[in-house]
């Protein structure tokens, strides 16, 4: 059985409170020791001055295979995943056709076992064809291996039919991932409703749209007593309700995205499509409670919500761009420069938002570096300086908001189940 010793390394593992400059030894697929070496292996890792972590799970993913294929393929998004130190991440399935059946499911799998990079898991559409019109076969996508569902992309507008979703997903121990967004209050908004829209001539979004049915769903959820996930989460207003929820004993977590918690809609005013998303960026009061609220506990996760699109749509004016963005090879460097260096979080916090905290939402069997858990490790080197490049990813895509960012620290090796891939 092969070996591998990371000799020497800051050893973060938030799910055992573990901090501290010490060895990790791999024996095959598992991890065996974390502790002073006691013997040499085939190979030897030296990891002085670098930070060793469980792998990095990103649970917010579009890898619009099947479907786009130009855009993005599980393939490159494995790629893309492992040079952003994700060893894990689960892909949306908003793809054409929609992941809401077995065979979606499988086909899935499948493909990510044929890259052999990275970890994928398919999250499940809840509704058929994500239409919100009715429930998709969530026993067989469940069944077939998905670890949640989601219409994300689209909110499941009737409320009837999310309680329902609610209650089946209770019994399969899933997690519902929800876009919260009433699309009547949207309309054809481009970008936060507020002062820059106003100045820029811009179509809003407000506010109210995501926070009305962060509301509804919180209620549904208590009601079925079931696990509500809130995804992208992007105002003040969602954060209360969220906070509100969590101290009445509501079973709800939460995620936040990288952009939404470095920009701000004032970005918009370069009219770059590389600024569109949906949720839209908000305000920079809205950036700061979102930043609070990841430091309190209020918000679990920090996600990519990676969306890739060919540069032939991006590339267009503003109002006529599709929304969405890249960003697993940006996410780690955008959270040391956001939020470690200016010490809103410690980097205990940070990697716990990327690893723990997400596999206990996924009921997944990762984010941890203990004796006889799975060897995903992420090996990061925090002082290396350099320059976010996007004609660099291993994505197919390019739009990514941190471009030309300088930025300091990256991941250096990704360990995959004891082996160690390409960053």
């Amino acid at each position: 059985m092969r070996t591998i010793l990371i000799r020497g390394g800051r050893v973060i593992d938030p799910a055992s409170g573990r901090d501290e400059v010490t060895d990790v030894l791999i024996e095959g697929a598992r991890i065996a020791r974390v502790g002073r070496a006691t013997r040499m292996a085939d190979e030897v890792i030296e990891a002085d001055g670098l930070i060793v972590t469980p792998g990095l799970i990103d649970m917010h993913v579009h890898l619009r295979e099947p479907g786009d294929r130009e855009e993005e393929t599980i393939a490159s998004g494995s790629a893309a995943a492992i040079a952003g130190g994700f060893t894990t991440v689960a892909c949306m399935p908003n793809t054409e056709p929609a992941v809401d059946n077995e065979a979606s499911t499988e086909f899935v799998f499948l493909q990510a076992e044929r890259a052999g990079l990275a970890n994928i898991y398919p999250i499940g559409a809840i509704t058929k064809s994500r239409e919100g019109k009715e429930l998709a076969e969530l026993g067989q996508v469940s069944r077939a291996g998905a670890v949640a569902f989601s219409d994300d992309g689209s909110c499941v507008a009737d409320a009837g039919l999310m309680l329902q979703a609610l209650d089946y997903a209770k019994m399969f121990d899933k997690p519902i991932i929800d876009h919260c967004e009433d699309v009547d209050l949207s309309l054809d908004g481009v970008m936060n409703e507020g002062y820059y829209s106003v100045d820029l001539g811009l179509p809003g979004i407000p506010a109210a749209s995501e926070e009305v049915m962060v509301a509804r769903d919180l209620i549904l959820a208590e009601t079925a007593d079931s696990h509500l996930h809130v995804a992208h989460v992007s105002t003040k207003g969602s954060v209360d309700l969220i906070r509100q929820a969590k101290a009445r004993g509501v079973k709800v977590t939460a995620e936040v995205t990288a952009h939404h918690l470095a920009l701000t809609d004032e970005c918009v005013a370069t009219f770059d499509p590389r600024y569109k998303m949906n949720p839209p960026l908000r305000s920079a009061e809205d950036v700061q409670v979102l930043r609070e609220a990841l430091a309190d506990g209020t918000i679990d996760c920090i996600v990519s919500d990676h969306a890739p699109h060919a540069s032939e749509k991006k590339e267009v004016e503003f109002s006529q761009a599709p929304f969405g963005v890249t960003g697993m090879e940006s996410l780690l460097p955008v959270v040391i420069k956001t939020l470690i260096e200016p010490g809103l979080l410690t980097w205990p916090q940070a990697i716990a938002a990327m690893t723990v905290n997400p596999a206990r939402i996924l009921r997944l069997a990762k984010g941890a570096l203990s004796p006889g858990a799975d060897a995903d490790v992420t090996i990061i080197d925090p002082d290396v300086s350099w320059t976010i490049d996007a004609n660099r990813f291993r994505s197919k895509s390019r739009n990514c908001p941190f471009d030309g960012w300088d930025v300091k620290g990256r991941p250096t090796i990704t360990i995959v189940a004891g082996q160690v891939k390409a960053v």
